[in-house]
């Protein structure tokens, strides 16, 4: 039997204060990413998409539920499985006094790599990622751009299986928007599944193969695109997303009736 890459299954998260809960942040969040998957994960702010994507990244642990790779439970493989995630956060957490090329090779030495293979990483990055007139920079002296496609390098330092990018174009002009987005097209291309959390409609639809709308804490519908357009008989993606966010009577996810273009 083939398996999903990552099976995400009936997580749920609650904050609690002093042992009294204060929010349900998620509640029973279920669905699938295949290899070589764009999966957009899109909702408002404080929808659930960020705790979502930590949980996927086992920086918090769930209240309830569990996360399959491959039909595993991560929890019981935890160090396995992260050397298969690459997380690039919202909020940049670069070391400042050290330069991006010294970054790069730590985050790969982080990993495990030898000094050799992350050295040869580094120079490899550097060159997709068109950083080599900033390597030698601490993160103060980078424009917007370049730390961004900095934070995607690092990532992919140790050739992560699974890259969880969020929010990666929040605060970005335009064209190095749509610089990213041609990155993302690359990572596809080599078959690297992609948890991408974003609020920018235009860049769900166009990166996505999937969909996945959240809604306080709920995973309300799970789709490709075309899919949501045709079924909800809207126009553009983003008069889907406006419908479950404003009827609170649409549907709620069936785990059963999402089909992946990517299953096997």
């Amino acid at each position: 039997m083939n398996h999903p890459f990552l099976s995400i299954c009936n997580i749920g998260k609650t904050y609690y204060k002093n042992k009294t809960p204060l929010k349900e942040a998620l509640k029973g969040a279920t669905f699938d990413i295949h290899r070589g998957e764009v999966v957009g994960l899109l909702g408002v702010n404080g929808a659930g998409k960020t705790t979502l994507s930590s949980i996927i990244a086992t920086l918090h642990p769930p209240t309830t539920g569990d996360i399959l790779w491959e039909g595993r439970s991560v929890y019981s493989c935890l160090f396995n499985y992260r050397r298969q995630i690459g997380f690039c956060p919202q909020h940049p957490n670069i070391d400042r006094t050290l330069t991006m090329q010294a970054n790069l090779l730590f985050a790969g030495r982080y990993y495990g790599l030898s000094k050799e293979k992350a050295e040869e990483r580094k120079e490899q990055l550097i060159e997709r990622f068109d950083l080599k007139s900033s390597a030698a920079s601490e993160a103060q002296h980078l424009s917007g751009g370049q730390r961004q496609r900095f934070l995607i390098a690092r990532s992919l330092m140790h050739e992560p299986a699974l890259l969880i990018l969020d929010e990666p174009t929040v605060g970005l002009d335009p064209h190095i928007r749509r610089e990213t987005w041609n990155i993302l097209s690359e990572l596809k291309k080599i078959r690297i599944s992609v948890l991408l959390t974003t609020h920018y409609l235009d860049e769900a639809e166009l990166l996505s193969d999937r969909i996945c709308l959240i809604h306080e804490g709920t995973i309300r519908t799970i789709d490709t695109p075309d899919n949501l357009k045709t079924r909800h008989r809207k126009s553009n993606l983003e008069e889907v997303f406006l419908k479950f966010v404003d009827d609170p009577e649409a549907e709620i996810f069936n785990s059963g009736t999402s089909t992946s273009p990517f299953e096997e």
